[in-house]
């Protein structure tokens, strides 16, 4: 009879998307056959090693607490979409990949090592939005925004122009809906909306991306220079005076702020930004979360 070790490391090998499982030195100990497929890497040649060269965009940013995946809701973004990463293939072509890390812990609370999960992108090119319920007029400013940013991503290219955007939500949007009611909730949307367009730099836009969220689009060439303009707009954001029936309402916004970097696709700036955005929100929202590119993994 297989014992207990065993019976797990058989569900691993056939678990359907790449898992690797790394020592406290970082040198690969499980690799599954998902991950051999996916990477071109076989088994053989990458236990007992550091993940060889191309493949250390796996572990890039996303790296989470068990506790804090614990106390997220199933729905949460930290289970489902993970960081899009580009990897190397073994014979050299790139991995658009969703890549999430886990780190773990012996019951001393000492890390012992880390879990990798992966999976090819199959859609690493479709630029991600906020979601909208049906019928919503969002869908039309959705539309006109995302022709405007794949304007400025086509100067940022072709013109060097720099492109950086703030993927911002508004922290009580959801429960304001559920209870005030729907045209509450846009009324306190509409007021922020124009909070933040009041006080756009010149040659920013603001649109709504989302039910309760909103994209700004920058020529700042400075990623620190962003930041602080989307710290400047999430305080203006929370000192916004909005009334509904003579009570004020406090409200505070998550901001995921990314820039452009070359060679990187609209996608992935984008993608960055939310995930900074949901960071900012899991964190207990009120804060701004600066999204580093590819070629870098630090979070603020």
């Amino acid at each position: 009879m297989a014992d207990r070790a065993e019976l797990v490391e058989a569900a691993l090998e056939v678990y359907p998307e790449g898992l690797a499982l790394l020592d406290e030195a970082d040198r690969v100990v499980f690799w599954n056959h998902a991950a051999e497929i996916i990477t071109g890497h076989p088994n053989a040649g990458i236990i007992g090693r550091e993940l060889p060269q191309g493949l250390e965009p796996l572990t890039a940013c996303g790296l989470f607490e068990r506790s804090e995946l614990l106390m997220a809701p199933a729905s949460s973004p930290l289970l489902a979409r993970g960081t899009l990463v580009h990897a190397q293939h073994k014979q050299g072509h790139d991995i658009p990949a969703i890549t999430r890390r886990l780190v773990l812990r012996d019951p001393l609370g000492g890390r012992i090592g880390t879990a990798m999960v992966f999976h090819p992108s199959e859609h690493a090119n479709a630029l991600p939005h906020g979601d909208t319920s049906e019928g919503s007029e969002v869908r039309a400013s959705q539309a006109e925004l995302r022709d405007h940013l794949e304007t400025e991503y086509e100067r940022f290219v072709h013109e060097a122009v720099p492109l950086g955007l703030l993927w911002i939500t508004v922290d009580q949007a959801e429960s304001m809906r559920k209870t005030h009611g729907a045209r509450a909730c846009e009324a306190m949307l509409e007021n922020v909306e124009r909070t933040l367009a009041n006080h756009l730099r010149a040659g920013e836009e603001v649109g709504r991306w989302g039910d309760g969220e909103f994209l700004v689009l920058s020529h700042e060439a400075s990623g620190e220079v962003l930041a602080n303009h989307a710290q400047l707009l999430a305080g203006l954001a929370r000192t916004a005076d909005f009334r509904w029936w003579g009570d004020r309402l406090t409200l505070t916004v998550s901001v995921g702020a990314s820039k452009a970097e070359p060679g990187e696709a609209l996608a992935e700036v984008l993608n960055r930004a939310r995930e900074g955005m949901e960071t900012s929100a899991h964190a207990g929202g009120n804060r701004v979360t600066w999204a580093p590119g590819r070629f870098a993994c630090s979070r603020s």
